[in-house]
């Protein structure tokens, strides 16, 4: 993904390509917070708030509304309402208002879809995922039983008691978009918070903007998985939500072929057809729903649905690269601005190879842990610096604890006027795993000479723990892995200097 300050997710990530001070709106000053494992993926904040008294104050407003929340709704947690109400089976059971609005919402977007969108197209997942740990194809056989299972009836809702009665066995998640209904609610207790003024909440690519103020977000491209990558579209969002949903990051592998996460409950196919969906509406759970649909209907299909939705507008992509878009998207549009091309050949870095710098955060018992800073930069032989690549950070008063990257002024100077300004909405990656990558260009954006540089990575808490890893590598168009070793804040970061992908 790209400079961003929320995820990504995605997970999307405090990333600067080049530094950054924090941001002072006309509404107040804007903190960050950064946290890992939430939800499966990871969460950043944006506040506007006129002190950092009162962020601190609305972030754990957010974070709570997250517990809450997930407590009612999560799958994964045997003890959530949700997986509580799912061992019942023909009776009639008195649930929660949040429970019975998602169940409800399901039941709608199911009929408004005809069928793109089911909780229970877990059960095809299954089937793909228990095929591929047999490195084979799913048979036609097992697809369309459980395309009938998908078929049938899973609960049945009573609004007048506020009950819902499970009927059958059928696996279910409420994965579409719970996760955008989470976002938004912990959107909403950070606006109940006093001195507040403006909020963006980002959980793993799906975000919701609210306040008096516009957010730049940036849509992730799908055939890139680099956090640092230009953008396929940047958009000016106010009181809104957006949600991506892709097949580009989970899924399976079966005889060296990636088969997508996302399936159609009509057919039992996985999705392959399109790569990104992201969908910008008042709602964020319209938005979630939608991106998950429109990744398995046809476009046209899309368009239709997405005309009788209010201030709903969409961008899909397709694996030929082909766009389609609402008629209302160019508005949402601001200008991609991508880093300048500059000519190769000669002695100059090899423009048909690059770096990806893979990185994986330190996971502490499972739980929920604030994302420690992080930078990564390339310099010389000299020890010159020649660009650096991502900095993650929260409170710029605590940069100073990045003691390799901060003690060089070069590389401070390197990132004087500029901020962290956008958000990111891409497809949900897995909590702590991230990937930046390095196109051989220094910081004005001209190619570097061929050779040897340095790579470094450094991670530290405030007043906590610290890690420094350094790698030589030679630039001269011979491919190469590096595998560094991990530690307390990183568990594992390699180097792969590659062809570019095609």
């Amino acid at each position: 993904m790209k400079l961003a300050s929320l995820l990504t997710g995605s997970l999307t990530l405090l990333l600067l390509c080049a530094g950054g001070s924090s941001r002072v709106s006309p509404h107040g000053q804007v903190y960050r917070f950064g946290y890992e494992n939430v939800l499966g993926t990871s969460l950043d904040l944006k506040i506007v708030a006129a002190s950092e008294a009162a962020a601190e104050k609305a972030q754990q407003a957010a974070l709570d509304e997250i517990d809450r929340r997930a407590k009612i709704l999560s799958g994964y947690d045997p003890s959530s309402e949700f997986s509580q109400w799912m061992r019942t089976k023909d009776r009639a059971v008195a649930v929660s208002p949040e429970l019975f609005e998602v169940l409800d919402l399901f039941d709608q977007w199911r009929n408004r879809t005809n069928g793109a969108l089911d909780a229970s197209a877990e059960t095809i997942t299954r089937v793909w995922k228990h095929a591929a740990s047999e490195n084979r194809m799913p048979t036609a056989q097992e697809l369309a039983s459980a395309v009938a299972t998908v078929r049938q009836k899973h609960w049945l809702l009573n609004a007048a008691d506020r009950t819902a009665t499970h009927l059958d066995d059928a696996p279910l998640v409420l994965n579409s978009f719970a996760k955008s209904y989470i976002v938004s609610h912990a959107a909403d207790a950070v606006m109940r918070t006093e001195d507040v003024t403006g909020a963006v909440v980002n959980i793993g690519g799906d975000l919701v903007v609210r306040g008096a103020f516009t957010e730049p977000v940036d849509v992730a491209d799908p055939c890139s998985d680099a956090e640092n990558s230009d953008p396929i579209a940047s958009l000016a969002i106010h009181d809104r939500a957006v949600a991506t949903s892709g097949s580009y990051r989970r899924g399976v592998e079966i005889g060296g072929q990636h088969y997508s996460h996302i399936v159609d409950p009509r057919t039992g196919q996985a999705a392959g057809d399109i790569v990104s969906s992201t969908v910008v509406s008042p709602d964020a759970a319209t938005a979630g729903a939608l991106a998950t649909a429109f990744s398995v209907m046809k476009p046209a299909e899309s368009t239709q649905l997405a005309a009788v939705i209010p201030n709903t507008d969409f961008l899909i992509v397709n694996r030929k690269g082909q766009r389609f878009a609402s008629k209302g998207w160019r508005a949402l549009s601001l200008p991609v601005s991508p880093m300048p091309a500059a000519a190769g050949g000669g002695a100059t870095f090899d423009t048909s190879m690059e770096l990806t710098v893979h990185l994986e955060i330190a996971r502490i018992n499972d739980f929920r842990v604030r994302r420690p800073y992080v930078a990564v930069w390339i310099e010389d032989q000299d020890k010159f610096p020649v660009r650096t690549i991502a900095l993650w950070m929260e409170k710029p008063k605590y940069l100073d604890e990045m003691k390799a990257w901060y003690k060089d002024d070069r590389l401070r100077a390197m990132s004087e006027g500029t901020s962290i300004t956008r958000s990111v909405s891409g497809a949900t990656r897995p909590a702590g795993k991230y990937t930046v990558q390095w196109d051989g260009k220094d910081n004005s954006g001209k190619l570097v000479k061929a050779g040897k540089y340095n790579v470094l990575v450094e991670a530290t808490r405030e007043h906590g723990t610290y890690q420094l890893m350094h790698q030589e590598i030679d630039f001269s168009g011979t491919p190469k892995q590096v595998e560094l070793p991990g530690g307390t804040e990183l568990a594992s970061a390699s180097l792969d200097y590659h062809k570019v992908a095609k």
